[in-house]
């Protein structure tokens, strides 16, 4: 009997897919298919270099290496306005920052990306950029902080700056579109090899998603703990957290990248998307 190949596949682990994550851990699966679990940014490095066959990566990654991938259709890690875990959070109003040092999460190019963006294009400030972890912020001498996922959850908690700006938000405000933050991208020569493979863990993480949405009661009872947070609030969060991937948000992908292009951050042959249908 043929060993079946194996598939590795890359989660971010944010709690932010606690809805997809928690119901995966929950259903049994081949032992030849393994969940990778790191940084939005570790899962960049990971996927570019074949540490990992598919997964959620940052949008940006797909957008500097599109030769090298297809974006599984209806998968993302996206919202249509406050995110929740994506802030700029700063002592200074945000319209004055021009000047100041603004510290740059390494965990994410998206929303570095991002953060460049609403600052230069949107609030029309040029700051000075610097990179580090997010409690290096005060010791690196930052009047503004970049922080994502879980990190941005805690900060928000201790409410430790004057303003805090929902990337989300600012970015629906100015575009009145949705952000994707992550798509979910697998290797283009893994998909060639291994179609029917790629196709069930697809149809997979799709079944995952539509359970955990609809028992998000208990997966927030799961994740709340990891950061500490009430369970309320991260129902709330969650409830605001959506991982589709339709047309409206393939316009937003779309726009983000005419951004990247204007910072030399993704290559013109991103364009069109290339999306991978799931077969039914």
């Amino acid at each position: 009997m043929r060993t079946p190949p194996a598939v590795r596949i890359g989660m971010v682990n944010y709690i932010n897919t606690a809805p997809i994550h928690e119901i995966w851990k929950s259903r049994p699966h081949d032992d030849s298919w393994r969940m990778v679990e790191a940084h939005p940014a570790a899962l960049n490095q990971m996927l570019a270099g074949g540490e990992i066959d598919l997964g959620f990566v940052s949008s940006h990654e797909y957008g500097i290496r599109p030769e090298k991938y297809e974006i599984l259709e209806d998968l993302s890690i996206s919202a249509h306005g406050p995110v929740g875990s994506v802030f700029l959070f700063s002592m200074i109003k945000p319209e004055m920052l021009s000047g100041l040092r603004v510290l740059l999460s390494v965990q994410s190019k998206t929303s570095v990306c991002l953060v460049k963006i609403a600052l230069e294009k949107f609030l029309k400030v040029s700051p000075v950029y610097i990179e580090g972890e997010v409690r290096q912020a005060r010791k690196l001498g930052a009047d503004a902080v970049l922080a994502i996922g879980d990190d941005a959850l805690r900060l928000n908690i201790e409410g430790s700056y004057q303003y805090c700006l929902d990337l989300g938000e600012l970015w629906r405000r100015y575009t009145g579109l949705p952000f994707v933050f992550a798509v979910c991208g697998v290797r283009s020569e893994f998909a060639r090899n291994h179609p029917e493979l790629v196709n069930a863990v697809h149809r997979e993480l799709i079944v995952c998603r539509d359970l955990g949405l609809g028992a998000l009661d208990n997966i927030c009872r799961l994740a709340a703990p990891r950061i500490p947070m009430d369970v309320d609030v991260c129902h709330r969060y969650l409830s605001a957290i959506e991982f589709n991937l339709g047309p409206f948000k393939q316009q937003a992908l779309q726009r983000f990248y005419t951004y990247l292009f204007e910072f030399d951050e993704a290559r013109k042959e991103c364009l069109p998307l290339k999306i991978r249908k799931v077969e039914e």
